[in-house]
């Protein structure tokens, strides 16, 4: 199966960027109005953290959602429609990792261009998210000009713009009170789940994907002293109700959070948890970070 999908993405692969090609170009072609506020953003409705980490969920003012990945659609009015609903709004992008990625560099480099222009485009809780492991603990600069934005608040404490944590923070789920039932819990990664060696190390520990519901995750955290976790929004979500955190890290975004993990791996992850810190005041932090920000947002885009 894994081997047709492969050779299924090749075949398909210069149509797709036909697609790309001629929905972008029509975007920079097209007049530009500010009619609403229109959120883009990935949506993946299995990934709880990258569905919850747009402002539209959270705050009064944002119209609509639109899925970053809408420009490649196969439906070319589809593609239209992607192209239009941002040509007729201003735009706020975010949140989730979308700087220093391949899959998101067409797209944030036409709003940059756009921006130029003087679309109204504002950057919410966005992050830097290279596989490269030459910039883990070690990222200097995004793969965007954020200057040319009116606004721009990331989620990355070390660089330029507003420090704006992921707007999942606001979610109520947060207001609940948990009680400690285990010592040790993990959360893997989508992706990681495909893995059978990884699953059999920690078959004793109780486990969750970060394809559940936002609630069964929230609530699997609450229920732990200790969490291990390859998923960026476990971990923070972990941090926002002080629980200690081991992160087997496969991406940039990991490193550039204010407070940090204890950074491990498969192997040794069980045991380097112990040397977690228990963060308190993170979740307030974050909501007031998210709420000056919305302030700020409110002002420019005129709302």
């Amino acid at each position: 199966m894994e081997v047709l999908k492969f050779f299924k993405r090749i075949l398909t692969s210069p149509i797709r960027s036909e697609y790309k090609d001629s929905s972008l170009n029509m975007l920079l072609d097209k007049k530009q109005n500010h009619k609403k506020i229109l959120n883009i953003y990935r949506i993946d409705k299995n990934n709880a953290g990258d569905f919850f980490s747009a402002p539209f969920h959270y705050y009064e003012g944002i119209e609509n959602i639109l899925d970053i990945y809408g420009y490649k659609s196969s439906s070319k009015n589809e593609r239209y429609k992607w192209v239009k609903k941002i040509a007729a709004n201003s735009i706020i992008v975010g949140g989730g990792g979308l700087l220093n990625r391949k899959s998101f560099k067409r797209q944030l480099q036409t709003f940059e261009k756009l921006a130029s222009d003087n679309k109204k485009i504002v950057l919410w809780g966005v992050g830097h998210n290279s596989k490269k492991k030459k910039d883990f603990n070690n990222m200097s600069s995004y793969n965007i000009d954020i200057k040319k934005f009116g606004l721009v608040g990331t989620r990355d404490y070390s660089m330029p713009g507003d420090y704006v944590p992921c707007v999942s923070c606001k979610h109520v789920v947060f207001d609940d009170s948990y009680e400690i039932e285990d010592e040790i819990g993990i959360i893997f990664h989508k992706k990681t789940m495909k893995n059978k060696a990884v699953l059999g190390k920690f078959s004793a520990y109780p486990s969750i994907s970060n394809t559940a519901e936002v609630e069964k995750i929230v609530a699997f955290i609450g229920s732990k002293e200790k969490i291990i976790t390859d998923s960026y929004h476990a971990m923070y979500w972990s941090m926002l109700l002080g629980r200690k955190v081991a992160v087997i890290p496969n991406s940039s975004k990991f490193f550039d959070f204010k407070y940090k993990p204890v950074f491990s791996d498969f192997e040794n992850c069980i045991a380097e948890v112990n040397k977690a810190t228990s963060y308190t005041g993170v979740l307030e932090e974050c909501r007031e970070l998210n709420d000056s920000f919305y302030q700020k947002v409110k002002e420019y885009l005129d709302f």
